[in-house]
């Protein structure tokens, strides 16, 4: 006996809708895309595929587990807990206490519902994630130009005529901050249709050779490229916001310090290719600009995620569709915080300015080792591998092994966790209920779509009551934090005009509330209230018409709605924020700059996210490995041959290598999440690789938002065996 069933795949940003065939056991035999989802339409990628040899991997932890010197013991869900208090009652000044929220808890629901109210709990200004090795400078840069760190325009994809895509290789990653299921398919639909694509890449990724033009750009030099440009609309007369703007004197000013043929030396892009890319985007009847983790990963990130959005609006293309545009999420409601401030608080040690509520990762290892007033002694870890994923991790590994006391929340003992003095494992992916709230805010079309459990407990917590448990314990309290967290929404809800349920009772609305579990509530709660909601009277939405609609809603193209978007203080949009243009007197420093003879550049490959996909067999190997991309003038030139030792400020690594004209001269690419030698995960150990992150340097970060610097680090090369001075 078989079963046929849908959900949405967690494993990237695309939310592609899957149909799974299980047999009377529960466990997967087959995986197809849902041909039925109307946003993903059928579309399957290899880690989709692979759900199942996830979601049943042996090597993922079954029970809890605490570390007693060496020695791993296996204990019940009670005796961990106990374990948890204990650890956290010890805790004299909560400012000892740190938490690090991974890159999967984009992907969870628990993640997004109880991440929040555990900080709350810990008490805590030490929060540190994923978000400054990866997105932070969009969020900064969104937030100070429209007012709010999650108003992120997007291309909208299906529509445009001419997209202008940097640093991002959506054909292997499927998409980033920008969820759009068959990113390739829309990408040929595109230039189907008669549209221009140009990429701007280091490499020649498969998305750069599917488009119409490919442009090398020495790495780390994309804001001065789009200085370029942007001088180019000014001097030609071709800017023409179609939007009021504060600052627009200023950034023409700003813009007048990078004319195309000084900023050609400093990124490698020909003068006239740089004149001719802004007349261009000038001339489409519609038009976008797009950048992603390569160039949020730089000296410049936030710089250049800010002259993205300034290029939008000078080309008038910004909230208009075929232009860049702002998705409205099912789950989208409420008074949005203004104004948007960054830095009011910074860290102890290094003072780097707090986004978002978090402190950059790059100085977590500083935390840790610096005694004093605050010196973090205790460290709790939600789904993330910092040792692989955050700058020197050789460091982190090593101040890890200070801590009084860490508590980890993963399915796997891996480079970090390891570290831990209990591991919390939440359950299988099918045991758990998945909404996208995070994703679905970026989406290329408005959709919402909620799987619910497949799979039945048997008496493990789920990852949302795992996180809730952990809450009740920080904060010394007792009772169901779901409720109180409903009310405390319903509350709010009641009490502001406009939401459609204001002055009602907040019980009665309570038990209006349908879902299993206090996360469904929730959810069921938000979609109400949302802009869809029959609460919020402007439309049905619920969490019932969800479970009606197993392979999701669409809920139309994405509109022009700006003046929903916008929180500024001003109330229009700030093109020139103060803190943008003070930075750029920082860019102006380096322009003249002669680029590192070699730099390092990290790479996306299709068959992985981050390091807790190499343990699942059909996901490594093939094009799937580490090996450092090299161009084959810079192999002959520097005498290498098979393998090479690759060093920076921070340490050096011995990699395999990989000559290929797919890479510019001068650059160097590594593919991040590597580093398993000695896992106890065995397919991991078996093609262990090395760690980007030995080399990286944690005190190079984005100066506005703190983020790490992965991309344009300095390094040499050299033949194995021959030691070279740095």
């Amino acid at each position: 006996m078989t079963s046929t069933v849908h959900r949405t795949c967690p494993l990237c940003e695309a939310v592609c809708g899957l149909t799974l065939t299980l047999d009377e056991g529960g466990h997967v035999t087959s995986v197809r895309g849902d041909k039925d989802d109307p946003f993903s339409k059928g579309f399957i990628c290899p880690k989709g595929a692979s759900l199942g040899r996830l979601d049943e991997d042996p090597d993922r932890l079954r029970k809890p587990l605490i570390r007693e010197g060496d020695l791993w013991r296996e204990v019940g869900w009670d005796e961990a807990f106990a374990a948890v208090k204990a650890g956290l009652d010890r805790v004299a000044d909560r400012r000892s206490v740190a938490i690090y929220l991974g890159n999967p808890n984009a992907h969870s629901m628990a993640g997004a519902l109880y991440g929040a109210p555990l900080i709350k709990a810990l008490g805590t200004r030490n929060v540190f994630s994923a978000s400054t090795a990866d997105q932070m400078p969009k969020h900064v840069a969104s937030g100070l130009m429209f007012g709010h760190p999650l108003a992120i325009a997007v291309p909208d994809l299906d529509r445009t005529d001419y997209l202008l895509m940097l640093g991002a290789n959506p054909l292997e990653s499927n998409g980033s901050l920008c969820t759009a299921p068959d990113f390739p398919g829309r990408l040929k639909a595109l230039r189907a249709r008669g549209g221009r694509l140009v990429v701007v890449d280091p490499r020649r990724t498969r998305t750069a050779a599917l488009a119409d033009e490919h442009v090398f750009v020495r790495p780390g030099t994309d804001a001065y490229l789009l200085f370029g440009i942007m001088h180019t609309l000014f001097a030609e007369d071709l800017a023409a916001p179609a939007h009021q703007v504060n600052g627009l004197d200023q950034v023409r000013e700003a813009a007048k310090h990078f004319p195309p043929e000084v900023v050609a030396r400093r990124t490698g892009v020909p003068t006239a290719v740089i004149v001719r890319m802004a007349r261009e985007l000038a001339a489409a009847r519609t038009a976008a600009v797009y950048a992603r983790i390569g160039t949020c990963t730089t000296e410049f990130g936030t710089l250049a995620q800010w002259l993205v959005d300034v290029l939008n609006v000078l080309t008038g293309n910004l909230d208009r569709p075929g232009g860049a545009m702002f998705p409205k999420p099912a789950t989208e409601f409420g008074a949005r915080r203004r104004p948007y401030q960054v830095g009011r608080w910074k860290s102890r040690v290094r003072g780097l300015p707090e986004a978002n509520g978090e402190l950059p990762v790059a100085t977590l290892a500083d935390e840790i080792e610096t005694p004093g007033e605050g010196q973090v002694t205790v460290l709790l870890t939600v789904a993330g591998n910092p040792v692989l994923s955050a700058p020197h991790g050789d460091r982190l590994d090593a101040a890890f092994e200070r801590l009084d006391f860490m508590v980890s929340v993963d399915p796997y003992l891996n480079e970090t966790t390891k570290h831990a003095h209990v591991i919390l494992p939440p359950p299988r992916v099918l045991q758990s209920g998945h909404y996208d709230f995070a994703l679905l805010g970026f989406a290329v079309r408005n959709y919402t779509r909620y799987s619910p459990p497949l799979l039945p407990l048997d008496g493990q917590p789920s990852e949302a009551q795992i996180l809730a448990r952990l809450a009740m314990i920080a904060s010394g309290l007792e009772g169901d934090l779901d409720a109180f967290v409903i009310d405390e929404m319903l509350r709010k809800a009641a009490e502001t005009p406009g939401s459609g349920i204001e002055g009602r009772d907040v019980a009665e609305l309570r038990d209006l509330l349908e879902g299993e579990t206090g996360g469904e509530r929730r959810l069921d709660l938000m979609l109400r209230l949302g802009p869809y909601g029959e609460w919020a009277g402007k439309g049905d939405l619920s969490l019932r018409k969800l479970l009606d609609n197993p392979h999701g809603l669409d809920l139309g193209p994405l509109e022009p709605r700006l003046h929903e978007v916008l929180k500024t203080a001003s109330g229009v949009i700030e093109l020139a924020p103060p803190q943008l243009i003070e930075d750029v007197e920082r860019l102006r420093g380096r322009l003249e700059e002669e680029p590192p003879e070699i730099v390092l550049i990290g790479r996306r490959h299709l068959r992985s996210n981050n390091s807790w996909l190499h343990n699942v067999g059909p996901l490594v190997g093939g094009s799937n490995t580490c090996t450092l991309q090299i161009n084959p003038a810079d192999v002959a030139r520097l005498g290498l041959d098979g393998q090479a030792v690759v060093r920076s400020a921070k340490g050096q690594v011995t990699v395999p290598l990989e000559p290929t004209d797919t890479i510019m001269p001068g650059v160097v690419s590594l593919p991040h999440g590597w580093g398993h030698a000695g896992s106890t995960q065995s397919v991991a150990a078996e093609h262990a690789g090395v760690s980007v992150n030995t080399l990286t340097d944690e005190s190079a970060v984005d100066i506005p938002s703190g983020n790490a610097v992965f991309n344009g680090v300095p390094v040499t090369i050299s033949p194995t065996g021959v030691i070279t001075a740095h």
